[in-house]
């Protein structure tokens, strides 16, 4: 679910994109060719979002069928985001270099075949391989249906545009953990995958019968930062690589601190690479606007935040609350409401109150939700009073925060820059997510085995129980007893496993709150009033 909520600044790249000069545009007034190319954009874009929230409602099935371990669940969402957050600034520029439609297409191809993979292997890491092949695709595939509904529809028709892209695709990422929980608790995990097909189809049909190929005749002479592109993957992959891998060999493992380095290297030379690059990936000289380096800080911290808690929620309500994967998905459908019905009210609220004062109070809220979830019990009986109080004040508060936070990115800096400005915040929410699910794994399993080894010496289960569990530790709530036990000794193990998950839960939720309220003092103390000064 790390990309369940909606991502800052998607629909700014298309309101900040360039007018479209290509003789292509002629026909971008009709009406007709406008419906073919939403119907597109929105499909596809649909189904890299879907893919995105689904697959967490999945990961305690596919943990079990798969026999993996919690961090390689964790890689099975990594992957696929590491690839997608180090590479969708690239993907966006390969389409204007390239051709927009041809990349996007490129885009679908690849994020189909790797789909088709995912469903038919059996083995944990062939698909943690098979997803970051998603990522790649879908690096292409999100930021070209961005960039065709730039250069398709003129300034005056994009605003429509972008609302239709927006609603469809809000409703199609926060309804599709419930098609997903459907489809595993009805046919098989693989289906999650397998739907991509016949719609991937659909839009490549659509796309290479009405939708125009565009490009900019600029960005075809421009040279691509391929060197960027690879440290910045290099950096996060390694960085990523060694957090999560330190859950199973510890910090002090060589692998782990060589992979730690590498990457803390890696992110360095991207730094040095940037600052003198003539066509850089991610301009640094945008961070010299005091509010832009705030609304990139107060979106890395409240991303990761959100990303860190909604991975290991589902857990909590299908391997510890007993919930089913459909009931698990819809779970959350209020926080999407809440998001997809508020979104235009709390766009305004810069208009009224200026800058600061919605996203300070936004994060705060939401930091109140995140620490509401630490109340929910082992075993709770009632949605409405253990998770839905937590699920609606974290709705408001990060309503309250998006919208507004779009509007800041866009206006800290020259119009010139604001499409530029926009990717970057919309690759640094990623990237949060990203950072969060690595480092907020370490505080579960750290947190989880600790509870776990204090409540088995105050148990009374036989020694033999008591060695499978520790040994099973690294798997968090799929550890369990085999061999010649009573029910009794069963369900005593099973309720010290769902207990000391729970516990570790509690100190997630509350490292999600810490975070949010950093990424409220950070806009408390760099975001700038209603006078915003573009100095860059």
């Amino acid at each position: 679910m790390i990309s369940q909520a909606k991502q800052p600044c998607d629909e700014a790249i298309v309101i900040c994109a360039p007018e479209n000069k290509s003789p292509e545009s002629s026909a971008k007034n009709s009406s007709l060719l406008g419906r073919w190319v939403l119907a597109a954009t929105v499909l596809a874009s649909s189904m890299t979002f879907i893919d995105g929230t689904v697959i967490n409602v999945a990961l305690p099935v596919l943990q079990e069928k798969l026999n993996a371990n919690q961090a390689q669940a964790q890689w099975v969402v990594e992957s696929y985001a590491l690839a997608l957050s180090a590479l969708i600034l690239v993907g966006g520029a390969l389409g204007d270099k390239y051709g927009r439609r041809k990349i996007f297409n490129l885009g679908i191809i690849v994020f189909t075949i790797a789909s088709l993979i995912c469903g038919i292997i059996s083995d944990v890491d062939q698909l943690i391989f098979a997803r970051a092949a998603q990522g790649f695709g879908a690096a292409m595939l999100v930021p070209g249906s961005l960039a065709i509904i730039s250069a398709t529809f003129d300034k005056k028709s994009r605003a429509r545009a972008i609302g239709t892209w927006s609603a469809f695709t809000a409703i199609a990422a926060g309804f599709g953990p419930v098609l997903g929980g459907w489809l595993v608790d009805n046919f098989s995990w693989r289906w999650i995958f397998y739907i991509n097909l016949p719609l991937a189809v659909f839009v490549l049909a659509i796309s290479f019968w009405r939708v125009p190929e565009t490009r900019d005749a600029e960005d075809a002479a421009r040279k691509l930062d391929w060197f960027g592109a690879f440290l910045a993957t290099a950096g996060l992959g390694g960085v990523v690589y060694g957090l999560t891998e330190s859950n199973n060999l510890g910090f002090k493992n060589s692998q782990v601190l060589l992979s730690m380095a590498i990457g803390a290297a890696a992110l360095v030379a991207f730094l040095l690479v940037e600052r003198q690059s003539e066509n850089p990936l991610m301009p640094l000289r945008l961070f010299k606007s005091k509010t832009f380096a705030g609304a990139n800080l107060l979106t890395l911290f409240l991303y990761a935040a959100l990303g860190g808690i909604l991975f290991f929620l589902p857990f909590n309500l299908i391997q510890v609350q007993g919930y089913s994967a459909t009931k698990a998905g819809a779970a959350l459908v209020p926080f999407v409401l809440t998001m997809f019905l508020l979104s235009r009210p709390a766009s305004g609220l810069i208009d009224r109150f200026g800058a600061r004062p919605p996203l300070v109070a936004g994060p705060i809220a939401a930091g109140i939700g995140f620490g509401l979830f630490s109340f929910a019990p082992a075993n709770s009986t009632n949605y409405w009073l253990d998770f839905f109080p937590a699920i609606m004040v974290m709705s408001l508060g990060m309503t309250a925060s998006v919208a507004p936070l779009t509007t800041t990115v866009m206006g800290a800096v020259e119009e010139r820059h604001a499409g530029v400005a926009s990717g970057i915040n919309n690759a640094v929410s990623r990237t949060a997510s990203l950072l969060a699910i690595a480092a907020f794994g370490i505080i579960m399993l750290t947190t989880f085995g600790y509870n776990l080894d204090r409540k088995l010496k105050d148990s009374n289960l036989p020694a033999e129980a008591q060695a499978q569990l520790m040994e099973q530790r690294f798997k968090l709530t799929g550890a369990e007893i085999s061999g010649d036990f009573d029910e009794n000794v069963r369900r005593a193990a099973k309720q010290i496993v769902q207990e000391s998950f729970v516990s570790g839960f509690r100190v997630v939720a509350y490292s999600a709150a810490g975070l949010a309220f950093l990424s409220a003092l950070s806009a408390w103390l760099l975001i700038e009033g209603k006078n915003t000064k573009k100095s860059i």
